[in-house]
């Protein structure tokens, strides 16, 4: 772990000023004086893939910035199912809930490795109080994690289970370069997706197959992307 002060958050000693995902981010809009009214540390952690990052139930103190990697958040159901209910990428905020909750109602879990920045919820709270910028910024966070909910449960939880597939492949690539994308485990893949491990892997085989997808390593894909779509009328 890294500890970030908030003059080297500002100065640039840590590279903040820099980030390459800094005007995407929950901050982005902070000028040097609200950096000042920070008296807290930012801390920079790396979780390996399959570590938690917290479980649901624990104490919603901490917000998380995602700099790199790929995190899923699980509901588990009163039998002790688990699902999938949401994938977070780069940029993305992790534990906005912790803005109005004492908990947190997922298990929070690194599908990569992947590097966070995490902010203490009483610090943003302090923030988002006297900033209008940070104010409205943290709107948009909920405005865009309700559509992402709502993309969730029409593209990826209805239909043939190839489109499920295709759909995620195509969310997977959006901000990757060279139409690829990094896959996990296909357990988790039918977990995220309401299908049975065999059929995630029986769909993923059959687009392989067919030359939609390709794989040069494992659970690294090529992604067909024109096509992908055009499988699944985009």
């Amino acid at each position: 772990m890294r500890r970030l002060e908030v003059s080297e958050a500002w100065t640039g000693v840590a590279d903040c000023r820099h980030c390459v995902i800094r005007e995407a981010v929950l901050f982005a809009g902070l000028k040097e004086e609200d950096f000042s009214q920070l008296h807290r540390p930012i801390d920079q952690l790396v979780y390996p893939a399959g570590k938690t990052i917290y479980d649901a139930g624990d104490p919603a103190t901490t917000l998380f910035t995602i700099r790199s990697g790929l995190v899923k958040l699980t509901q588990y159901l009163p039998d002790g199912t688990a699902r999938i209910v949401r994938l977070l990428r780069k940029t993305d905020l992790l534990g906005l809930e912790a803005m109005i909750d004492a908990e947190y109602p997922h298990t929070a879990t690194a599908l990569r490795d992947t590097e966070v920045c995490r902010l203490p919820v009483d610090m943003v709270h302090k923030l988002s109080q006297s900033n209008s910028a940070l104010f409205h910024e943290l709107m948009a966070r909920w405005h865009a994690a309700i559509g992402t909910a709502d993309r969730w449960i029409t593209e990826f939880s209805t239909g043939a289970a190839r489109d499920r597939v295709v759909r995620l492949l195509l969310w997977l690539s959006e901000k990757e370069e060279g139409d690829r994308c990094e896959l996990f485990g296909r357990e988790d893949l039918g977990a995220l997706l309401g299908l049975t491990t065999e059929t995630a892997s029986r769909t993923m085989a059959d687009l392989k197959r067919k030359g939609y997808i390709s794989e040069p390593r494992p659970n690294s894909f090529l992604c067909d992307v024109p096509n992908l779509k055009r499988l699944v009328g985009m």
